[in-house]
């Protein structure tokens, strides 16, 4: 395993290395809790990064970066916005990167995240931490974003088809935002899977949020695949009328989002979200029958990895 500190990325001077001779990250820590880059060793990056706001830190305004974020849903303006523009401290034990911000001055809560590496795979976990460090409970879910390039296409799995004979109770719950529009071109709607291309000759914004109880989202680009698996509990409740999925775009970027349950945080008490994270080659068109054909094998692939221990 390398693990590199102080590596030079992307203009910030002190980014943290990861890579297991197949697989590489990198995690910011002069601004954070971020993690930069994902990507086939000397590959390209899966995710998005805004050069313009390459290296830079401090301030208040709130800036995307690209890469992952993680957030506290439900989605609501300055509370979700809190710049993460500052250094994190991190841990490393040999095995795990633990990346940790100071509490957030607008919001008491405090976000961590750790990071373990496959030493044999192209897997990553991450695990998401809130912390309320208010002296009041506080009602929120973990919210991880993973901010991919242009010309991506997300891929979402819908609940199962069934006839009407087999089932005729409701199972499909779709979240749509203000902006959404269904006929828009980025959108394929199949009876399996719901496809959003990224286009950035498309002005507009799209996004919609699905309940999954398949626990999976994926992104397709250039022959690149990569996969989140994360759960689902149908005991709790999740944000934004039942969504522990979301997937937007917009002329620069393809968000793929995971929700946890949303919950009453009691003070100094903490919610973990976690992720399993997978990078595969191949070709995917956006329809059922390349889905079924491409995809799905290698969503089978990844659940011997779920169940290892953290």
């Amino acid at each position: 395993m390398e693990f590199l500190e102080k590596y030079y990325y992307g203009g910030w001077k002190n980014c943290i290395k990861l890579s297991n001779g197949k697989i590489e990250l990198v995690a910011t820590t002069d601004v954070g809790p971020r993690i930069i880059r994902f990507a086939e060793v000397n590959g390209k990056n899966l995710f998005k990064e805004f050069k313009n706001q390459s290296g830079l830190t401090g301030g208040d305004e709130w800036r995307s970066y690209g890469g992952i974020r993680f957030w506290h849903g439900p989605e609501a303006f300055p509370r979700c916005y809190y710049p993460d523009n500052f250094p994190v401290e991190y841990f490393w034990d040999g095995k795990i990167l633990k990346l940790s911000q100071e509490t957030e001055k607008t919001t008491g809560i405090k976000k961590e995240i750790e990071v373990k590496l496959d030493e044999n795979a192209n897997h990553v976990r991450m695990i998401y931490r809130l912390i309320n460090n208010n002296l009041w409970d506080i009602e929120l879910a973990p919210w991880a974003v993973s901010v991919m390039d242009e010309g991506t296409i997300g891929i979402v799995p819908q609940e199962p088809f069934q006839s009407w004979e087999e089932n005729f109770s409701p199972v499909r719950p779709l979240t749509l935002w203000a902006y959404t529009k269904m006929r828009d071109p980025r959108w394929t709607w199949g009876d399996k899977y719901i496809v959003l291309k990224q286009n950035p000759k498309s002005n507009s914004r799209q996004k919609i949020g699905v309940l999954n109880s398949a626990g999976w989202i994926a992104g397709y680009n250039n022959g690149e695949i990569f996969i989140k698996r994360y759960g689902y509990d149908p005991d709790f409740e999740y944000p934004d009328f039942g969504c522990n999925t979301e997937i937007y775009t917009d002329p620069d970027i393809l968000e793929l989002e995971t929700l946890g349950p949303l919950v009453i945080l009691e003070p100094g008490a903490e919610i973990e979200h976690v992720e399993d994270l997978f990078y595969f080659k191949g070709n995917i068109e956006p329809n059922d029958d390349s889905i079924d054909k491409n995809l799905i094998p290698l969503i089978k692939e990844t659940d011997k990895f779920l169940n290892q221990s953290e």
